[in-house]
C-alpha cells in the first residue's frame, strides 16, 4: 500500500468555492466561522457548552438508544451514546442521503473522515468526548436521486412508485433488486458477505431508514459511529422554537437573501431559499408550506391552518414540520452537541449561505470541512501509469489534454510551436513599431497578418498532432482505455463507483486501509495504491 496526497485543485474536479475556502482567501472569511485546523476546536468546544443544554443530551440519549432497539449495537456505539449525556462530550457529523446499498463510493470516505476525527479530537482534547455520527437524510423526497446505485458500469435500480420522506418508504421491491445483484457478484467469501448485507438490510426490515441504519451500522459499528433519524418526534420537539420562528418571521429567508447577495459576487450559490423553509410530512407525503392571504397552506393538498391553528399542531404534531435543505443544517446543530459537519464541495458551498443565519438566532456555526476525497489505483494499474509515464496529477487532466501531452512527449519530430509562436510575436512587434510611424491602414494590415500566421501556425499545429495521434494509435488507445477505467464517465470514480466493486477485491480490508490511511485535516487529495 502506498499513499500519496495532491492538492484538491490539482485534480480539476473542486469548485472555486471549495479551493478559496481551503487557501482561507479573504472572500470567503464571513461565511465560516472558524476554519478546520486542531487548534480551532478549543474555540468551538467553548461555544457549543454554552449554547447546548443538559436536557436537549438526555433528549437525545433517550432517542438514540430508542432508534437502536433491535439492533445489534456495539459496546462502543453503546458508550458513545450514554456519554452524550455528559457536559464534555461532542459530535463530528456528516450526513447522506438514504441511497441504495450506500450508493457513491464516497460514502465510505464521509463516515471515515468522521470516525478518524473524532478520534484524533480524542488525543488532542482528553478531557472530552468525541463521538462520529451519521445523520441519515431520512426526510428527503427526491426518490429518484437514491434508488440506485453503479455496479461495474451499470445502475442495479429500485424501479417504482414512491411519496413522501424516503426513510419512511418500505422496502417491497427489493428482493428483486437482490436477485439481480446477486448474479452480478459471483461466490466468492466477500461476494457472500455482500449478498448477505443487502438481504439482511433490505428484506429483513421494513422501511430504508431501518435499512440503512443496519448496513452503516454493520460497516462502522467497531468504531463506535453513531447513527441519527431526524425524523424523531422527540428530537423535533427540541426544534419546535425554530421552526414557530420560522413560521411566524421568515427568519432564514432574510438572512439567507441577504447573504446570497454578497455571496454570488464571487461564488456560484447552491440553493435559493423560500418564503418559509418547512415541509409539512404525513405519512405518503411531504409537501411546502406556503404562507397565502393570511393562511398556512400544505402545497398541493387541501390542508390549510390560521396562524393559531399551525402553532397547535407544531405543538401537538412537531413531527410533522421537516426543514428543507435551508433548515436541516439549523435542525442538526440545535438537536446535536455537534462542532464539526463534514461534507462534499456542494454541501460546503450551501453551508456558506448559512452564517448569518446562525449568527441572528444564535445558534453557533459547526467547523465546515471537507471531506477526504480518495482514487484507489491497484497495483496493476499503477504500473500501467509507470510504464505510460503518466503522474498522479497527469491522471486528472481533460483526457484531450493528456492524449496530446503524452504524443507530444512520445513524438519523434519535436516541434516546439510555442517558442515559434513567440518569435512570430516577437517579430510583428517590430513591425507594428515601424507601422505605427506611417498611416493606420498600414498598422491594421500588420495586425491583421500577424493574427493570419499565428493562426497558421496553430493549425498546423493541430495537424501535426492529428498525424502524431494516429501514428500512436496503440499509445492513444492505452492511455484512454487507462483514463477511462480510473476516472469512470471523466468524474471521480467516487461519485460513480458503489464500495461494493472494491469490496469484492479487498473484503473488509477496504474499510480498514481507508481508515488507517484516510487524515481529514490534512485538507489534500488522496491517491491509495493497494
Amino acid at each position: 500500500m502506498k499513499v500519496t496526497q495532491i492538492p484538491f485543485k490539482k485534480t480539476g474536479f473542486f469548485s472555486k468555492t471549495m479551493l478559496d475556502y481551503l487557501d482561507k482567501k479573504e472572500a470567503t472569511l464571513a461565511y465560516y466561522n472558524h476554519f478546520p485546523e486542531t487548534e480551532s476546536f478549543a474555540k468551538q468546544i467553548a461555544e457549543k457548552q454554552v449554547s447546548y443544554t443538559n436536557n436537549s443530551r438526555l433528549v437525545l440519549a433517550k432517542a438514540l438508544k430508542e432508534q437502536y432497539n433491535g439492533f445489534n449495537t456495539s459496546k462502543k456505539t453503546e458508550e458513545h451514546i450514554e456519554s452524550l449525556k455528559l457536559p464534555n462530550t461532542f459530535t463530528v457529523t456528516t450526513g447522506h442521503q438514504l441511497n441504495l446499498f450506500t450508493g457513491p463510493l464516497y460514502f465510505l470516505y464521509k463516515i471515515i473522515s468522521a470516525i478518524n476525527l473524532s478520534e484524533e479530537l480524542s488525543k488532542k482534547y482528553p478531557d472530552n468526548n468525541f463521538v462520529p455520527v451519521y445523520w441519515m437524510a431520512t426526510e428527503d423526497h427526491d426518490f429518484e436521486e437514491i434508488n440506485y446505485f453503479n455496479y461495474q458500469g451499470k445502475k442495479v435500480l429500485l424501479n417504482r412508485e414512491y411519496g413522501g420522506a424516503v426513510g419512511r418508504f418500505n422496502t417491497d421491491g427489493l428482493e428483486t433488486v437482490l436477485a439481480v445483484f446477486k448474479t452480478q457478484l459471483g461466490n466468492s467469501k466477500n461476494a457472500e458477505y455482500l449478498k448477505n448485507l443487502f438481504e439482511e438490510g433490505y428484506i429483513k426490515h421494513s422501511n430504508l431508514a431501518a435499512a440503512t441504519r443496519y448496513i452503516a451500522n454493520e460497516l462502522f459499528k467497531e468504531y463506535g459511529l453513531v447513527i441519527v433519524d431526524g425524523d424523531d418526534a422527540d428530537l423535533k420537539k427540541l426544534f419546535i422554537p425554530f421552526v414557530q420562528d420560522e413560521l411566524e418571521n421568515q427568519t432564514s429567508f432574510k438572512e439567507v437573501s441577504n447573504t446570497i447577495e454578497k455571496l454570488e459576487k464571487e461564488y456560484k450559490i447552491q440553493v435559493n431559499p423560500r418564503e418559509i423553509n418547512l415541509f409539512y410530512l404525513g405519512d405518503d407525503f411531504r409537501e411546502r408550506i406556503l404562507f397565502k392571504d393570511g393562511l398556512y397552506l400544505v402545497n398541493n393538498t387541501e390542508i390549510t391552518f390560521t396562524k393559531d391553528e399551525i402553532l397547535e399542531e407544531l405543538d401537538k404534531n412537531p413531527k410533522a414540520f421537516s426543514p428543507n435543505v435551508i433548515m436541516r443544517p439549523l435542525y442538526q446543530e440545535v438537536i446535536l452537541p455537534n462542532l464539526c459537519y463534514i461534507g462534499g464541495g456542494g454541501e460546503m458551498a450551501y453551508w456558506f449561505q448559512l452564517k448569518a443565519y446562525f449568527n441572528t438566532i444564535n445558534i453557533p456555526f459547526p467547523i465546515l470541512l471537507l471531506r477526504n476525497s480518495v482514487q484507489i489505483i491497484s497495483e496493476k494499474q499503477q504500473r500501467k501509469l509507470d510504464r505510460l509515464h503518466i503522474s498522479h496529477e497527469e491522471l486528472f487532466l481533460k483526457q484531450h489534454l493528456l492524449l496530446s501531452k503524452k504524443v507530444i512527449e512520445n513524438a519523434e519530430i519535436q516541434i516546439n510551436f510555442k517558442e515559434k509562436t513567440t518569435f512570430l510575436e516577437n517579430h510583428f512587434s517590430d513591425l507594428k513599431k515601424v507601422a505605427k510611424k506611417t498611416d493606420i491602414s498600414f498598422l491594421n494590415a500588420v495586425n491583421a497578418q500577424e493574427k493570419k500566421q499565428i493562426k497558421g501556425l496553430q493549425n498546423l499545429e493541430k495537424r501535426l498532432l492529428r498525424a502524431e495521434k494516429r501514428r500512436q494509435k496503440d499509445l492513444v488507445d492505452r492511455i484512454t482505455e487507462l483514463q477511462n477505467t480510473l476516472l469512470p464517465n471523466n468524474s471521480l470514480e467516487e461519485r460513480q463507483r458503489n464500495f461494493s466493486e472494491y469490496y469484492l477485491e479487498y473484503g473488509s480490508t477496504l474499510i480498514s486501509t481507508l481508515k488507517d490511511t484516510l487524515q481529514p485535516l490534512d485538507l489534500s487529495f488522496t491517491i491509495l495504491e493497494m
